[in-house]
């Protein structure tokens, strides 16, 4: 069962590479980006749970930090603010 939502997650993160591809806008592009990063942590929490290394739940928290911390910086340069403000 956990393998069919692997596959089913995966085929998702295709889907959100087009969006961040073809994009019309910047911020359709950076809500792709977001999605995908979901899209990883729940595929590692998937992978940690099927193959028992709890490593790669470390793995999706720091994606799911970074992910946070480029989404602040591009929602702030897209704002028109410098980067110390």
């Amino acid at each position: 069962m956990l393998e069919v939502l692997l596959y089913i997650q995966i085929g998702l993160c295709a889907f959100c590479l087009y969006r961040i591809i073809r994009g019309p806008t910047v911020a359709d592009r950076m809500v792709g980006i977001d999605i995908f990063g979901i899209l990883v942590v729940g595929i590692c929490a998937i992978m940690a749970i099927t193959t028992d290394r709890m490593f790669l739940l470390d793995i999706g928290i720091a994606w799911v930090i970074l992910s946070f911390i480029g989404t602040l910086t591009l929602a702030k340069y897209l704002s028109g603010k410098k980067l110390n403000e």
